[in-house]
Formats: C-alpha cells, sequence, structure tokens
C-alpha cells in the first residue's frame, strides 16, 4: 500500500510542478549571497517538514542571514549564486514570466 501512495504522490507532485501549483522551499541567505530551491512539495505542509533538514545542513556550512520561505512557485534555477556570478540551472522554468 505505501508503494501504491508513493507513486501516486509522486505522480501528483510532477503534475502540479507542470501547472506551477507545487510548494518550494525557498531559502536565502546573506553569506554567501545565494537563494536555494528545494521541492517540489504537494503541500506546504511537506514543504516546512522538510525546510528543517535543509536549514539545518546550511547552519552547518556556516551560512548566516537565513530566511526561510514557503511558497508556491516554479523556480527557474535551484540555486542562485550571486556572490559567485553563477546561476546553476536544472532547466527549471517559471510559471509566469514575472518570475524570471
Amino acid at each position: 500500500m505505501k508503494t501504491i501512495w508513493h507513486n501516486l504522490k509522486e505522480g501528483l507532485i510532477s503534475l502540479y510542478d507542470g501547472l506551477g501549483l507545487a510548494w518550494w522551499v525557498e531559502i536565502v541567505t546573506q553569506n554567501p549571497n545565494c537563494t536555494y530551491y528545494f521541492g517540489p512539495f504537494i503541500s506546504s505542509v511537506d514543504a516546512n517538514l522538510a525546510s528543517k533538514g535543509y536549514l539545518e545542513d546550511l547552519e552547518t556550512e556556516g551560512a548566516q542571514g537565513i530566511v526561510v520561505n514557503v511558497k508556491r512557485c516554479k523556480p527557474y534555477a535551484l540555486t542562485i549564486a550571486e556572490d559567485l556570478g553563477e546561476m546553476i540551472d536544472r532547466k527549471v522554468k517559471p510559471v509566469f514570466s514575472g518570475q524570471i
């Protein structure tokens, strides 16, 4: 039964993400000056639960000035490293052009 639910949930996440309805964890750090996106998730509850682990990892790595947001979006890149002048693009596209 767990496998059926897991497959259904993965399918729903994929559908929601394709429609721009999935939830993502956005973490912005001041030092280094980066924006990270983790997801997609089917619900804000799932995203909030997962965000704790991402936050702990960044704190362990020494990131400072951390702000965590859980929101519906479709990020165009999973990591934007402004300090390094680079963007790591994994072919994730925005839902609306205003998100670029």
